[in-house]
């Protein structure tokens, strides 16, 4: 459809120049549906955008100075489109990407800090290239379904496999429902891409630029893409988006970084887990079933000094009906109960899940994703995958950044449609974990892998760790920066755009007025000296389904030797079988001890303190002071259970 088709568009002055431009020189691909961006991904001669290759791949790449530097290299698989990037680099986030480029209040780095001169010039700059440029161009939602925030995208059209994620990730809006609302439709926020600019202004960096601007009588959120890697812009950037908006609102809200499962038990019973915690912190993985070894069990863990192993038997695990993988809005509208029942309600903030499929090594890890991924309903987008043209991609051959070292962050865009028994309404949680990324700890080398199986943890300090967000060990996800880091309040702070003290009220408000739902915390990689990767979790799952969501009984739970971890089980039985006290509480295992524990809790403990007195400042809610005051002092598990909303 022409932009002439579309005659009472009101669009910003800035987008619509660019498209006019683009029409006038016969450059604009209008897209109104995924199809259709599927067909720029891998484009044919008459498309004006350079051809496939003999060899069935499609060369992504701009003019950099005269220089014609290549970005991705595309092919068309039987089940979508396969995108490898052809530095290493661009494979993975960079946790340093995102800028603001507006003089509204923020915490986060701004342009102008960084390079010293006002984001204005280059925001025209990269608005005068893409005028110049073929143009793919669609519109799609955000937000609440009833109330959504309506956005532009305005990429470069060579650049076609972005767009496809980006329309498979928010949804595409058909042309025809924007030309039936003409002057009725209006836009909260636009995202340009623009990728040379990483090369001529960013020494070849991700970077990611928002711009909240007032512009022709709209208040317009602008997200500038500096680079093609979806992760920034496309996933996160929206992200931001939607954080922004959370902030604004009369009664503000967030957008939780989360997965959601409901969980039927073999008996019939039904629990929502919600599983929050930073890139790495085992979200995808709460929405798959146990990885079971070849004989059946599920391999709890591998002693790394002694060689031991641990398996338990479940003849049946629990059924799992995906409600988010990423991404959930928890606005106020969504709640269901204004008694004393106190739970949050969500709702899935995307329209796909960008997969995360480094653990799947070989085939038979994950049947239900290889399943979908292989023989999907329609076309899948798959990033940092070694697939060949007319091939069927396959999410364990993961493309290496070297010899013989696989990309760490594989991924696969899964539309939610396509998953099996998915949940499309809101539901209310009864569980809301926080997932860790652990270190091994033992007697020589302590370190703060000293977290049990699972923790239950009181409000007040479930929103500490919400605050802190510990990124952890080993993060695929993301560049790795060595050491222990946060990912910031809520772990979504890398998207934000505003104050950290805005976000830890709006959480502290959430968590302390939901206390009917349980907070558990969940380590995954290591507990103490023990290899688990994501057994305790799916464990943890397990357990905590059966037996329910009611509290637990006085007596059932210890507090933990860190009060930072609230409570644990002394030993727990799982189907029968016990799983003993090692696992449980970390100091009780010989090879760690309880020297080597404390040490770590020092070590977790003088983290807390660094990143919690952050937030002490004029604006933060007097129970928020309270309860990192009395962490600050060294609370016990109990002083934290005795504060209350």
């Amino acid at each position: 459809m022409p932009l002439k088709a579309l005659p009472e568009l009101t669009l910003s002055h800035s987008a619509m120049t660019i498209l006019e431009a683009a029409e006038q020189a016969g450059r604009l691909h209008l897209a109104g549906s995924v199809e259709e961006l599927l067909a720029l991904a891998t484009p044919d001669a008459a498309l004006g955008l350079g051809e496939v290759r003999p060899d069935g791949y499609y060369t992504v790449g701009y003019d950099v100075k005269g220089e014609f530097v290549p970005e991705a290299e595309v092919c068309r698989t039987k089940n979508g489109i396969a995108a490898n990037y052809l530095d290493p680099y661009m494979r993975r986030r960079d946790p340093d990407c995102m800028l603001v480029g507006d003089g509204a209040a923020t915490d986060k780095p701004t342009f102008e800090t960084r390079f010293g001169e006002s984001f204005d010039g280059l925001r025209e700059e990269t608005l005068d290239w893409l005028k110049h440029q073929p143009i793919a161009c669609f519109f799609f939602r955000t937000g609440l379904p009833d109330n959504p925030l309506n956005a532009v995208a305005i990429a470069p059209a060579n650049a076609g496999f972005f767009a496809l994620g980006l329309a498979m990730l928010q949804g595409i809006v058909p042309l025809d429902e924007v030309r039936k609302a003409g002057a009725d439709y209006h836009h909260g926020a636009i995202v340009y891409v623009a990728p040379p600019f990483r090369h001529t202004h960013f020494d070849g960096k991700q970077v990611v630029v928002h711009n909240r601007r007032f512009e022709d009588n709209i208040d317009l959120h602008e997200l500038f893409s500096y680079n093609l890697y979806p992760g920034p812009s496309a996933k996160k950037g929206v992200y931001g988006m939607l954080l922004t908006l959370g902030e604004r609102d009369e009664q503000p809200w967030t957008t939780a970084h989360c997965s959601t499962v409901v969980v039927v038990t073999p008996y019939e019973n039904q629990t929502v887990i919600m599983h929050e915690g930073a890139s790495g912190g085992g979200k995808s993985e709460m929405l798959e079933q146990m990885h079971r070894q070849a004989d059946g069990t599920l391999l709890l863990g591998e002693n790394l000094v002694t060689g031991d192993a641990r398996k338990l038997t479940l003849p049946r695990g629990c059924d799992l009906l995906p409600v988010t993988d990423d991404m959930a809005l928890c606005h106020p509208a969504l709640q269901k109960h204004e008694g004393p029942v106190k739970k949050l309600s969500l709702i899935d903030a995307e329209n796909a899940w960008f997969v995360r499929v480094n653990h799947i090594h070989q085939y038979g890890v994950d049947p239900a994703l290889e399943g979908i991924t292989v023989a999907p309903e329609g076309p899948l987008l798959f990033l940092n995958i070694d697939a060949k043209p007319g091939s069927t991609a396959l999410i364990w051959e993961h493309t290496l950044d070297e010899p013989g070292k696989p990309c760490p962050n594989p991924r696969v865009v899964v539309p939610r449609e396509y998953v099996p028994n998915v949940v499309k309404k809101p539901v209310e949680v009864d569980i809301r974990s926080f997932g860790v990324r652990c270190p091994p700890c033992t007697a020589e080398h302590p370190t703060y892998g000293i977290m049990g199986l699972f923790h239950v943890l009181p409000p007040s300090l479930a929103w500490l760790w919400r605050l802190v967000a510990p990124r952890g060990h080993g993060n695929p996800s993301i560049v790795d920066q060595g050491g222990m880091q946060s990912e910031g309040v809520g772990s979504f702070w890398p998207f934000a755009t505003g104050r950290k003290v805005d976000q830890a009220n709006i959480l502290l408000d959430q968590v302390m007025s939901t206390s009917s739902t349980q907070f558990v915390l969940i380590p995954n990689q290591h507990i103490g000296c023990w290899k688990v990767g994501f057994a305790p979790q799916w464990i943890a799952r397990e357990y905590l389904a059966r037996r329910g969501a009611s509290p637990f009984r006085p007596g059932d739970l210890s507090p933990a030797r860190c009060p930072l971890l609230g409570f644990h089980k002394e030993t727990l039985q799982v189907e029968g079988q016990t799983i003993g006290k090692w696992f449980m509480d970390v100091s009780q295992q010989p090879e760690v001890g309880e020297q080597a524990y404390d040490t770590g809790a020092t070590i977790l403990t003088e983290f807390f303190h660094s990143q919690l007195r952050e937030f002490l400042v004029d604006d933060l809610r007097p129970l928020g002071k309270q309860i990192i005051e009395a962490c600050l002092d060294d609370a016990s598990a109990d002083q934290y259970a005795a504060i209350e909303g």
